[in-house]
């Protein structure tokens, strides 16, 4: 009996960290440090992919579970919301989340600063910076500056998507790092908008019932369609830029493989966010939104196979 209560409560607690959210940013950490490992032909310690891995996971489940805490006066009355740990109540009082995500948020920078053990110690006090920038720009000037006060919140509050491809490249090299490991990291900024914006789209009444001024709840719905296409066409032309990317000894980054995989997903995209100025409705805006994390996922699985060939 206590050991079913013991998996009860670290269930609860798992689901808490939203780990949907941090399967997708480790697995862009994971991404950039294969590609990296890849085209520089550096090997990637055991260590140093526990220490790159983990770090991004208490990362990003400490940003998680602290604006969960942070919301929970909200959650509580969105339909969508308000079944998750803190507004059900069950994990109470709401104090007990707030200090395990301090406490993943430590472990995440510790983490982090182990990687300088494994490789250099410039390596590891990048990797902590952009944990740390990660987490700042998540909690607070995402969650707390500008979720309840900006339409456009979720553009500076999205930096932090950048954060992980970042870890995951500088664990590897600093060589490139302000190009192609950037690039990466822009990928997954310049993707959280439209991914956002559907999901907003979907639930824009529970938006509104709170006052949170997401984008596309507050604006009308052809709006909101015309400013989802118009993200994803960002999204799309920007996913290009890695092909067009050389080493500093000239070579080609990712060659013919990522190029075409980046175009017919990215017109597969395009062709959805069409379907969604054409029907700016539920059924169309969350179509998008399930298909925009595979999309994610699919063009760093090019980079890590283009750049393995």
């Amino acid at each position: 009996m206590q050991k079913q209560k013991s998996e009860s409560r670290v269930a609860v607690y798992y689901e808490l960290t939203k780990p949907k959210i941090w399967y997708l940013l480790v697995f862009t950490a994971f991404g950039a440090a294969l590609t990296a490992s890849n085209i520089y032909d550096i090997e990637i310690s055991p260590a140093t992919w526990l220490l790159m891995l983990f770090s991004v996971a208490a990362g990003s489940a400490a940003a998680n579970t602290l604006t969960n805490y942070h919301d929970r006066d909200i959650d509580a009355i969105m339909e969508r919301t308000k079944g998750r740990p803190l507004p059900s109540k069950r994990i109470y009082p709401a104090e007990k989340a707030r200090n395990f995500g301090l406490a993943l948020a430590g472990i995440s920078l510790v983490l982090a600063f182990g990687i300088s053990f494994t490789t250099t110690f410039e390596q590891g006090l990048w990797a902590t910076g952009f944990i740390a920038f990660g987490l700042v720009n998540n909690i607070l000037v995402y969650s707390y500056a500008l979720k309840r006060n900006s339409r456009t919140n979720i553009i500076l509050g999205g930096l932090c998507g950048g954060s992980p491809p970042m870890i995951g490249w500088v664990a590897v090299s600093m060589s490139d790092l302000w190009t192609m490991g950037l690039a990466m990291a822009g990928l997954v900024f310049i993707w959280i908008p439209m991914h956002i914006w559907a999901l907003t789209l979907h639930f824009k009444d529970d938006y509104n019932k709170v006052n949170v001024p997401m984008l596309t709840a507050v604006q009308s719905e052809k709006t909101s369609a015309r400013a989802i296409a118009g993200s994803t066409v960002v999204m799309v032309l920007f996913s290009i830029a890695p092909f067009f990317i050389s080493t500093e000894s000239g070579d080609a980054m990712v060659g013919s493989v990522y190029l075409w995989t980046a175009i017919a997903s990215g017109a597969l995209m395009i062709g959805l966010s069409v379907w969604v100025i054409a029907k700016p409705m539920e059924k169309a805006s969350w179509t998008l939104f399930k298909f925009s994390s595979p999309y994610l996922a699919v063009l760093f699985i090019a980079l890590m196979v283009d750049s393995a060939l």
